[in-house]
């Protein structure tokens, strides 16, 4: 069985109107059938996060909401806090500070139960901190701007959910460009992904098409911003002697802006062309544009091309439609 996805929610996402992103999460954790865990960890306020999504997701249709919500380490140590987490067909982290959420929860039984459950085919979402977490590295706090500057973020570990990359939320709202930049910059081995608010990268492993070929993670984007991906692939930089807070030079990075409805091979680094789409309007008035070219040949064909003929059947068929 392939991991279960991944929905990466960039913040802030619609749970007034449309709630298209909570929609979708209920829908893959099950529906009607789906047992889905909140964990508000990272979150500063009390039981009110939870009560709100679980009234969000028993509205979608969701059978069951649970809390998990370790304070601290020991906490996310408990045998009967993991125990909770096995029989879930989905998995949410709520926002707030991902590196409380990190210092809490990586490298315990709870975190590792996480990455777990994901293994076998559980649905893991998370928005704001809740997806910076799922990175093999995190964002743990840093400054906003557009030039990447030396020291102007800190990275720590995360979950490891999505391999060799660094996410990061509230990406261009809060104008974090230059942060991400500067981490890949330091680390070129890491794919940056940055995503809006309102916004879910949607990650699923596509098995491969050939046999004996590889799995390949599939990238695909839901809401109404966009998911930005940074390739430093083949980066030049002077991230290794900058000094201080000084500018950092980062040429060649390759930036990829995906809204919605696009989808990005995360293994080989490339954009899933788009699946061509006909406006129904347009194959109607082709279709009909069709079939007066074939009366016309045959007319042509039976010796029966008189224009005088033709200019009355053209006339009639007018004004039948």
């Amino acid at each position: 069985m392939p991991p279960g996805p991944l929905m990466i929610i960039g913040g802030a996402e619609d749970k007034l109107r449309r709630r298209t992103i909570l929609k979708d999460f209920v829908a893959r954790s099950g529906g009607p059938e789906a047992r889905i865990a909140v964990v508000p960890t990272a979150s500063s306020l009390g039981p009110e996060v939870v009560e709100v999504y679980d009234a969000l997701f028993r509205r979608e249709g969701a059978a069951d909401v649970v809390a998990i919500r370790p304070q601290s380490r020991d906490d996310a140590h408990d045998p009967d806090l993991v125990t909770r987490l096995g029989d879930v067909t989905g998995i949410f982290m709520t926002g707030g500070n991902q590196l409380k959420l990190s210092a809490i929860v990586c490298g315990t039984p709870l975190g590792d139960e996480i990455v777990a459950a994901h293994t076998r085919g559980v649905v893991v979402a998370g928005t704001s901190a809740g997806a910076s977490i799922q990175s093999s590295h995190m964002v743990a706090f840093g400054g906003p701007g557009s030039t990447p500057k030396q020291r102007m973020t800190q990275v720590a570990a995360g979950l490891g959910l999505l391999e060799s990359s660094v996410i990061d939320q509230h990406f261009d709202q809060r104008n974090r460009y230059g942060r991400l930049l500067m981490i890949v910059s330091q680390s070129p081995q890491l794919l940056g992904i940055g995503v809006d608010e309102d916004t879910a990268a949607i990650v699923e492993t596509v098995p491969a098409a050939l046999p004996g070929g590889d799995d390949h993670e599939v990238l695909r984007v839901l809401g109404r911003g966009a998911v930005t991906i940074m390739d430093p692939a083949r980066i030049t930089t002077n991230a290794f002697e900058a000094k201080r807070s000084t500018a950092i030079l980062a040429s060649g990075v390759v930036l990829h802006v995906l809204p919605e409805g696009s989808s990005f091979d995360l293994t080989t680094r490339t954009l899933v062309p788009h699946a061509a789409t006909v406006d129904p309007t347009e194959a109607a008035e082709m279709a009909e544009a069709g079939q007066d070219l074939r009366q016309l040949a045959r007319d042509i064909a039976a010796a029966d091309a008189d224009p005088t003929t033709l200019k009355r059947r053209l006339a009639r068929s007018r004004a039948t439609k």
